[in-house]
């Protein structure tokens, strides 16, 4: 239970970070972060150790008695949003490109995409960021080993390197508890509403 997951928040309740519980437990006994609960009621470490623990709560055990574990922190002073490279893999590509084949616009399941070069790597392309976008499987075999423009087609956007946002910092292996659902959800509207730089 001691390593399980906390989302931690910066002071404007912007998800910033994923730690363990033994920190988040430390963060709240220091007076660096206050522990929220389901109704956005945030709460100081006597406080938060004084909550009685209901029935399937997760909780840790003292000496004597239980404390309920936090799932969402917010730190009481930290206020930006750390600046981090946004790791080249799949996972991040199809979050940049929203699961969406890039020639037609349509969603699907990532099972059914697949990563396609705009510009193939047999005319010179390379395998960045600017040149990967996600494919559906039918556009990706008409396009074959053209560019985009002598297959007939047209990019719905043009691939660029993502701006760090905490979307990426979720892994899909990791669970996301139904306590972070709302802050989560701020992410989404950011993320997909910032500019992204040139």
């Amino acid at each position: 239970m001691l390593n399980s997951s906390v989302l931690v928040l910066n002071r404007a309740f912007f998800p910033v970070h994923v730690t363990n519980v033994r920190r988040a437990f430390c963060l709240l006994y220091t007076g660096l972060a206050q522990a929220i609960n389901e109704q956005y009621e945030t709460f100081d470490y006597p406080s938060w150790n004084a909550l009685a623990v209901a029935a399937g709560d997760d909780a840790v055990g003292l000496v004597g008695r239980a404390v309920r574990v936090p799932r969402v922190v917010v730190l009481v002073a930290y206020d930006r949003i750390p600046r981090r490279n946004v790791r080249f893999s799949r996972r991040n590509i199809f979050v940049r490109d929203r699961s969406t084949c890039q020639y037609c616009g349509r969603s699907f399941p990532t099972s059914e995409l697949n990563l396609d070069h705009v510009v193939p790597r047999s005319q010179g392309g390379t395998t960045s960021w600017e040149n990967i976008v996600c494919s559906c499987v039918p556009c990706n075999k008409r396009k074959g080993g053209n560019h985009p423009g002598q297959a007939g087609m047209r990019l719905v956007s043009t691939p660029v390197t993502p701006r760090w946002s905490p979307e990426y910092a979720f892994s899909l292996r990791r669970p996301i508890h139904k306590e972070w659902v709302p802050f989560l959800n701020v992410v989404d509207f950011t993320y997909w509403n910032l500019e992204l730089r040139d």
